[in-house]
């Protein structure tokens, strides 16, 4: 099959969705520019990972967080468009800082058939698919918080851990020891 990428350097839309009941959820990663749509599957620590590395790139690089001088981009929006048709399972994700044009890259990609990611070019036919989406740091930073928030958004956090609660509980280590 032939190679596809999708690559949004404005999008419109970037957001994290979970869909089925806590515990049993399914994750997905949807971005969007006008009237082209991409969903893909992937595992909710895929989804809290990019969240927080989001976070930390854009806290590192000191790029403003709001403000008019930030962004004339708009903010992306936060409802994910239906029905979700998943194009790929996401194996790997990389992030990365474009300083020419003060933004986050994301890419987000499938394991391979060797169970590899090789790294190779835009042009090479035989790659495997590619979703590449370029975020203002305010737009990385409101993607990140609202991940951040669909991660937490199935169970009822440990009051002493902040981890979520496991129907059969867990061993909290901030709690001396009990169970909860």
């Amino acid at each position: 099959m032939a190679r596809r990428l999708f690559i949004f350097e404005e999008p419109d839309r970037f957001l994290a969705v979970a869909r089925g009941e806590p515990g049993k959820r399914a994750f997905f990663l949807q971005a969007g520019q006008g009237r082209a749509v991409v969903t893909l599957g992937v595992e909710k620590m895929q989804v809290a990972a990019l969240a927080d590395r989001i976070s930390a790139v854009v806290a590192a690089i000191g790029e403003p967080a709001g403000g008019a001088e930030a962004s004339d981009r708009p903010a992306l929006v936060d409802e994910a468009v239906e029905p979700m048709v998943e194009l790929f399972r996401v194996g790997a994700l990389a992030l990365g800082w474009d300083p020419d044009t003060k933004s986050v890259l994301v890419e987000a990609r499938p394991v391979n058939e060797e169970g590899e990611y090789p790294e190779v070019t835009d042009d090479d036919p035989n790659a495997d698919d590619l979703l590449r989406v370029r975020l203002s740091a305010p737009q990385a930073l409101e993607f990140a918080t609202a991940a951040a928030a669909v991660v937490v958004a199935g169970r009822t956090p440990c009051p002493f851990c902040g981890q979520p609660l496991d129907p059969s509980g867990h061993f909290c280590t901030r709690s001396n020891g009990q169970l909860n």
